[in-house]
Order: structure tokens, then sequence, then C-alpha cells
């Protein structure tokens, strides 16, 4: 019995032993008094160094977008503080100090500009005198403005904005459908000669009162938003073109209801957006604003048959065919000054309009820094000295060699005056 007990006593700890194996977890040894099974701590531990390792490459995807964003922010802020200074760094002239005007000089202004309209008109002097005076570096049948349908020319689409549309022949050929007209209208391709008048927006036309004398002209060209509401006396009230890009555009509707057609100059590809969206009388998403340097209109009370898209040929010819620019490089930020200003441009258009071309307000004297920029404000001179694009001393050089020659008659004697 003793025995019988004892062998009895024996067992039950085997037994407890074996339940509680078999109630282990799957795949977890019970330890023994053999060690036949490690603990899970026994097992070495990963290295923490291959750890830290792990945990950094995970981070650097984070690390990199940071830094991308930071890069975007600095450019951001970088641009904003340029165009704070373009716009509000310049010193503003005292208009109640503005140069004298000699009544003598106004008087031989007015008398000149009527002398210009009486004589006869001549047929094709205009593109005739430039082709002499820029012998293959000025084509005489270029069309002024871009055509419906296929492809005119290849050089068109040989350069970027605003020399020509690479990249943008389905955006240009979209605009083209909008826009039921493509050429001069009927009353103006009527005439069998046409004289142009381009009228800029600097200070020496304050006070010369030559407005009814602009106004006799066939075509009178205005720039970008330069007013004709409270300057009639001196700019004339007559408007056969409008010629600007987005940031130019007049911000009044006054300024539109007597304008047979707006040019549009495009410099960037937002520029082909703001453009839609004015012919189809469309509010441009706010995003897209955010892209233009300045405020551009929302609305231009002009109807499709107004509008009208400039051959992009013409800037190209005048930027490297006539001023000799060099072509533009590809730079990251910005651009050489190697793009004509929007007035020069215009008279180059006007070569290719007109039969006969004057200019009314063109001229900057740099050498008289505190003397007006423009005829509507208060801008000095020297406003000048802080743009980046354009070459304003070689354009001046090509204005004075058209006057000498006789291409062009300036009526306001800012860059040649003969009376």
């Amino acid at each position: 019995m003793r025995a019988g007990a004892a062998r009895g006593g024996e067992r039950r700890p085997l037994r407890a032993r074996t339940e509680a194996a078999a109630a282990a977890p799957a795949g977890r040894a019970m330890p023994s008094e053999y060690h036949c099974a490690k603990l899970r701590s026994d097992y070495p531990r990963p290295s923490l160094q291959w750890y830290t390792r792990a945990q950094n490459k995970m981070r650097r995807p984070n690390m990199l977008l940071k830094d991308i964003f930071k890069c975007i922010l600095l450019v951001f802020g970088v641009w904003i503080l340029y165009i704070l200074k373009i716009n509000y760094i310049n010193e503003e002239c005292d208009m109640k100090k503005v140069h004298y005007v000699d009544p003598d000089r106004v008087k031989r202004a007015q008398k000149y500009a009527q002398q210009v309209l009486q004589r006869e008109c001549r047929p094709g002097f205009a593109r005739k005198a430039m082709a002499r005076l820029f012998e293959h570096r000025y084509s005489a049948d270029l069309p002024p403005f871009v055509k419906k349908g296929p492809r005119a020319s290849e050089a068109e689409y040989k350069y970027d904005p605003p020399f020509g549309f690479r990249q943008f022949s389905g955006k240009v050929q979209s605009l083209l459908e909008l826009l039921p007209e493509h050429g001069l209208p009927e009353h103006l391709k009527a005439k069998s000669c046409r004289r142009c008048v381009v009228i800029g927006s600097g200070g020496i036309l304050h006070g010369l009162e030559l407005g009814p004398a602009l106004n006799q002209f066939d075509m009178v060209i205005r720039l970008n938003s330069a007013p004709v509401e409270g300057y009639s006396e001196h700019v004339g009230n007559k408007t056969t073109i409008r010629m600007t890009y987005p940031e130019g555009a007049p911000l009044s509707d006054l300024e539109y209801y007597s304008t047979d057609l707006f040019v549009a100059v495009l410099f960037k590809s937002v520029d082909f957006n703001w453009l839609h969206a004015m012919v189809q009388n469309e509010t441009l998403p706010f995003w897209v604003r955010l892209f233009f340097w300045k405020q551009v209109a929302e609305k231009i009370p002009l109807q499709p048959k107004h509008f009208r898209i400039l051959n992009p040929v013409i800037i190209k010819e005048t930027a490297f065919d006539i001023l000799q620019y060099s072509e533009p490089q590809s730079r990251f930020w910005g651009r050489d000054k190697n793009v004509p200003t929007v007035g020069v441009i215009a008279v180059v258009l006007a070569t290719h309009l007109c039969d006969e071309v004057s200019l009314a307000g063109f001229g900057y004297d740099l050498s008289q820094p505190r003397t007006p920029l423009h005829y509507f404000d208060n801008l000095c001179m020297e406003a000048m000295n802080f743009q980046t694009m354009h070459n304003v001393t070689t354009e001046t050089k090509l204005l004075l060699r058209l006057a000498k020659a006789g291409v062009v008659k300036d009526l306001s004697g800012g860059i040649h005056c003969e009376f």
C-alpha cells in the first residue's frame, strides 16, 4: 500500500507538468529542468545602430519634402519683396512742381502735328522705308495678328512666349476658335492710305494739348492702361487699338468704350488663361490670379470680334532682328534685358498696319530723374532704373534712328524734335 501510494505520489507532479505543457500556447515551450527550450529573453536583441539607421531612412522623405517646401517659401518671399520694391519703393514726384511747358513750344507742337496731317498720304511708305533701313531683318509681308487655321508659319512656334508660341499650339487654336475675326475691321481696310499714331505714356505729353490733332489720325494705338478719361485735351479720346498684356490692361470700363480692337500681347502661360476668360466673359479662378505680378482686369466690356492676338513673330523681329538683342537663354529666374517694351513693339506693328506712322508721348530722359515719367501719375523718371526686362537706352537709339530717317514723325519731340 505504501509502495503504491508512493508511486501514485510520484506520478501526480508529472501529470501536472504534462497538463501545463499541453495548456501552453502553440510555439512556446515550457521551461524545464533540462533547459531544452530557450526563453524569448534569451534570444540576441537587434543592434541599436541598425535600428537607428532604419529610422533615419524612414525620416529622409519627410525631411526632403520639408526642405523643398522651405525653398518654395523662400523663392515666393523674394518674389513678393521684389514686387513690393517695384510698386512702392519708387519715389513719387511732386506734381505741383511739374516742369514748365513753354506756351510757344505748345503752339509749335500743334502746328507741326497739323502739317503732318495735311501732307498727302504715301501708300506703303512705312513698310518700304523699314525694308530699306533694315535689309533682310524686316519682313514687309508679316501678318500683324495670329490667324485661324493651319500654321501659317513655323516661325510662330520656334520660341517660347513672348517671341513665339512653342508648346502652346493647343491653347492658341482654342483661343482662335473663340474669335470670329482675325484681321483689321472692314472700315479700316477700306482706306486706301492709313495714317497711324502710336501714343506713348510719356510725361512729355502733358501740357501740349495735342488731343484734337491726335483724334484726326486714321488709327490711334494706345498702350497698356494709359488713360483717356480726364486727359483727352492732351492725348485725345479716339482709340482704334488698345495694345497690352494682362497686367497692363485698364481696370476701368470707361477706357474701352471707344476701342475698335483689343490686341493682346501674351508673355507667359497664364496670359492665355486670362485672355480666354476675357473673351468668354468668365471669371478668372483665384489660383490663376496668383501668377500675375499685379491686379488684372476682371472683365473687358468688348465683344469677341474686337479681340486680336499679336503675332509673336513681330516681337521676335523687334527684339532679335531690329534691336539685335541676344536670343533668350535658359535661366532659373527672370530674363535678360532682351524683351522690348510694348511701346517699341507697337511702333513696329504700326509699320505693318499703316502707310505712315507718327509717335507721341515717347522718350525717356534718364538724365532728368525728377521729371514725370507718365502724363497720368506721379512717378518720377528715375523709376525706370528699377525695371529689369527692358533696355531703354537701346530702344531710344532705335526710335531716334527711325525719326531721323523719316520713317516716323515725333509729334511731341521727346525723341527727335523737328519743331
